[in-house]
């Protein structure tokens, strides 16, 4: 799709008002309710089904689904990176109050790094074709890696501070305890970084890390640089609602893992098809239409199994206290 530099500028603009007015709003520190949660994730939600039905109108059925195909796919994975989310907030014992705004900056650093791994995606793919056999190859392989550590459930009970991040704090060094909304404070004539600042820089370095499998995912559906910012644009500024709205219920999606693998998989598969396509070699393609049935039945599929996993689970731990009690009773007897 054709996008001119108007309507790039328009945009941006739409997004930063659209993020002007979550912040705003939100200001205040508080702790977010699961019906203030609710409202603003279905927000978000209505607001990337209108720009993906614009797109349907001013651009082409073909832009539309791409969108579409798009959003679910980053969306879908931007829920692994609640799983971290929610290690890096205990890790920091950040207070309940301050975890929205933590959210909204982290995302907002994670946006801007994301715009910056599009752009440079986006150049190399016009450059030179043949990166999508490395994109795909890169998939195919995180597909299995991912399987690998939902197996041996690795990954999930600490989080580990980046370079980057110890570099940061080693340099300016981190106050003893959090003073409201203040990132930075002068302790002994000098600046130093407050654990809120630590804590939003996390949130947004961290996910670069996802932004290596889920950048390639998208370019996997497809190439338009506009598309692929603006799906990812609207995923993760849906994402700090999502964190409150479904945080207890990350621990129920035991097998988010294998849906996600299953998803990057057929993404890798599909880029390597694409690449052999362009290398002149006649092999069948993965239309969007396939990629978006795919992808939200995987996304069903997982979601159905884990909660009746769950459930089975829950089930079987009541019905061993249940089995423990009368021995309790006899030992205290």
């Amino acid at each position: 799709m054709d996008v001119s530099l108007n309507v790039w500028v328009l945009t941006i603009l739409g997004l930063c008002i659209l993020i002007g007015a979550d912040f705003f709003i939100g200001r205040k520190p508080h702790d977010v309710s699961i019906k203030e949660a609710g409202t603003w994730t279905v927000v978000w939600i209505v607001l990337a089904a209108l720009f993906g039905l614009g797109l349907l109108y001013f651009g082409n059925a073909q832009a539309s689904q791409e969108f579409f195909a798009g959003f679910i796919t980053e969306k879908s994975l931007s829920v692994d990176n609640l799983f971290v989310f929610v290690l890096i907030m205990a890790k920091f014992s950040v207070p309940s109050q301050l975890q929205q705004r933590v959210l909204l900056i982290g995302v907002l650093i994670a946006l801007v790094l994301r715009a910056v791994f599009i752009a440079a995606g986006a150049a190399i793919i016009t450059t030179f074709s043949w990166v999508f056999y490395l994109f795909g190859a890169f998939l195919i392989y995180t597909a299995w890696k991912l399987i690998q550590e939902a197996r041996a459930d690795e990954g999930e009970d600490e989080f580990e501070e980046n370079r980057l991040l110890k570099s940061i704090e080693k340099k300016f060094g981190v106050a003893d305890k959090y003073h409201g909304t203040k990132l930075f404070i002068t302790s002994n004539g000098k600046r130093i970084l407050t654990p809120l600042m630590v804590v939003m820089l996390a949130i947004g370095t961290t996910d670069v890390l996802f932004a290596l499998d889920s950048i390639p995912a998208i370019f996997g559906l497809t190439q338009d640089p506009y598309i692929v910012f603006t799906a990812n644009a609207f995923a993760l500024m849906g994402l700090r609602q999502l964190y409150f709205l479904i945080g207890g219920l990350l621990k129920k999606l035991v097998h988010l893992s294998y849906g996600l693998s299953v998803i990057l998989g057929f993404i890798g598969v599909k880029l390597v098809l694409h690449a052999l396509h362009e290398s002149g070699i006649h092999v069948p393609q993965i239309s969007i239409p396939v990629s978006l049935g795919v992808i939200c039945g995987v996304l069903v599929t997982t979601t159905v199994t884990s909660l009746m996993a769950s459930k089975k689970q829950a089930a079987a731990e009541a019905a061993a206290r249940r089995d423990d009690e009368p021995a309790q009773e006899g030992i205290k007897a």
